[in-house]
């Protein structure tokens, strides 16, 4: 792409979402994570990665949090020359007060505050788009949405058109069941000639934007997706799923690779665990994943352990991040292993960025916002 369109990265964690965007025709000119440990890993995946795909490369710029950064000192750091007619602010604000197996404190609870935090620094920065992504749980308890829908009313709409919508990666070729909510900005006066409707606390919408379209409609009930069966047993791979939509395409010769043969060990009743059987991921935790299945959203920590299906272990770190559709060339140096599982945690699986980034790219060129 011969225009490429600069964006402030918030929440970057491992990058994984700016690496969706970057894919699809953007630049990360700015990017922020608080967790110092998780901006080393950030460095150096990137970094990698950038190399790899002959990207240019943008370190974090500053692990202050979000509230302690000043709009215009932000927009100095990202712009030191000129702030450029188009440019954006993406993110993915903390989570955790919103899942819906979490303790439900939402915009109360501390992490929850990040998000109108997000918005607070959107009106402020004035960004030509923004696009803003987390869990499900942020539209399904009916008290959040409407706090949500009232934030984004009061403060947001008066000077953006925006759209929302829930995506699922396992739609879009990643071998994971992860639904998560997307929010979509325009600035009004770059859209001067849409045809807008008017937003209400009922219907948050307010512009007609072409989300991408999945690749497998459905996918989890699509397919003929197979049972639990023993562990140590040889299932065979029911025909007509995907391989691509399988955990074992993530398994395929991932310990030769780097990060490949990091894993937490199983310290306590190892030979018990042998007892789950592959494909029984409905556990509170020690979920045994199927070969020839996708996996339930990862969400490794916080007691919650994915196990191989047919090697009695834990995941690896590659297994991992190939399940959120990290490719091979994201590599991390030795040590801090249970920030790197948590940073994958965190992450928004790539593909599903790109097809979403994909598709603010050319929203932004059938409007005539950018030539």
């Amino acid at each position: 792409m011969k225009n490429k369109i600069p964006i402030i990265s918030f929440f970057s964690g491992g990058g994984f979402m700016d690496m969706g965007f970057m894919q699809a025709g953007f630049n990360v000119v700015f990017a922020n994570e608080y967790d110092k440990v998780f901006a080393e890993l950030h460095d150096e995946g990137i970094r990698e990665w950038c190399r790899g795909h002959k990207k240019k490369f943008c370190p974090i710029t500053t692990t202050k949090s979000i509230t302690e950064l000043n709009p215009e000192k932000i927009l100095k750091d990202a712009f030191p020359q000129s702030i450029p007619k188009v440019w954006g602010v993406i993110g993915g604000p903390p989570c955790q007060d919103f899942t819906m197996n979490g303790e439900g404190k939402g915009f109360e609870g501390e992490r929850g505050k990040m998000t109108q935090i997000f918005f607070n620094r959107i009106r402020k920065m004035s960004p030509a788009f923004f696009v803003m992504e987390n869990v499900v749980g942020l539209v399904m308890r009916k008290k959040q949405k409407k706090y949500l829908d009232t934030l984004l009313l009061n403060h947001i709409c008066e000077d953006y058109y925006i759209d929302r919508t829930t995506l699922n990666a396992l739609d879009f070729g990643v071998p994971q069941y992860r639904k998560r909510v997307f929010i979509v900005g325009v600035r009004k006066d770059l859209l001067p000639n849409i045809i807008n409707k008017e937003p209400t606390i009922d219907n948050i919408s307010s512009m007609d934007f072409h989300w991408p379209t999945p690749k497998y409609v459905n996918a989890d009930t699509l397919f003929p997706w197979p049972l639990k069966v023993q562990f140590g047993t040889t299932p065979e791979k029911p025909k007509g799923i995907p391989m691509e939509l399988c955990v074992e395409n993530c398994l395929t010769n991932a310990v030769e690779l780097p990060n490949g043969k990091e894993f937490l060990e199983l310290k306590k009743n190892a030979e018990s665990r042998k007892s789950i059987y592959e494909g029984d991921t409905k556990r509170r935790s020690f979920k045994r994943l199927h070969r020839y299945k996708y996996s339930p959203t990862t969400c490794f920590g916080n007691n919650e352990v994915f196990l191989h299906p047919y090697e009695n272990r834990r995941l690896t770190v590659r297994e991992a991040l190939r399940i959120q559709g990290v490719d091979d060339k994201y590599v991390w140096g030795i040590g801090r292993l249970s920030h790197k599982f948590k940073i994958i945690s965190n992450g928004v699986p790539i593909p599903l960025a790109q097809a979403v980034a994909k598709s603010v790219y050319k929203f932004l060129i059938e409007n005539y916002v950018i030539a």
